[in-house]
């Protein structure tokens, strides 16, 4: 009598290579989801570097800022910068801060209108000083960018208290914004 080798798989081993990969699925699946919506969130952060190099380089004084400003809303119908994933890009001209406002819509499992705030301070002797107030003054100095989603952990360990927080989860924002 002759016995034959087994060839293939046992239904058993079959089972635990479908269970490991539903498990590895499960996983990696949210990973994937939050690391698509911080990807799209990028895309409003070169959106308002734009107007954060507008707020460094032309707003010397308080009118040139308000200038700057008026000038950067007035773009695509008063909404500034826009792409598929920001509804609008805004500058106040009476503080320089530069708002991004994301497309929940495109973007995914964020609040509605969701926002990072980015407030400029310039370094001055005394230390950081909001560039409103540094622009009513006499002193100088070079430009430093606080930022915030809903919570403002980097800015303040920086020494840079945020005005306004922005409502896009920390977990979505860049590093310097959470």
């Amino acid at each position: 009598m002759k016995r034959f080798a087994q060839k293939g798989f046992t239904l058993i081993e079959l089972m635990i290579v479908v269970a490991i990969i539903g498990i590895l699925a499960a996983v990696a699946l949210p990973a994937y989801q939050d690391y698509t919506v911080r990807a799209r969130v990028t895309e409003g952060i070169a959106l308002a570097n734009g107007g954060k190099k507008l707020v460094e380089t032309d707003a010397n004084t308080a009118l040139e800022l308000k200038a700057v400003a008026d000038t950067f809303n007035a773009q695509v119908g008063g909404n500034g910068a826009v792409s598929k994933y920001v509804t609008k890009t805004q500058i106040n001209n009476l503080n320089g801060e530069v708002t991004v406002t994301f497309n929940k819509a495109n973007i995914g499992p964020i609040p509605a209108l969701a926002t990072l705030v980015y407030t400029p301070y310039m370094q001055l002797t005394a230390g950081p000083s909001q560039l409103a107030a540094a622009l009513a003054g006499t002193e100088t100095g070079t430009v430093d960018w606080g930022c915030a989603s809903d919570r403002n952990v980097v800015s303040a360990g920086r020494n840079l208290p945020q005005v306004t927080a922005g409502t896009l989860p920390a977990k979505f924002a860049p590093s310097e914004c959470r």
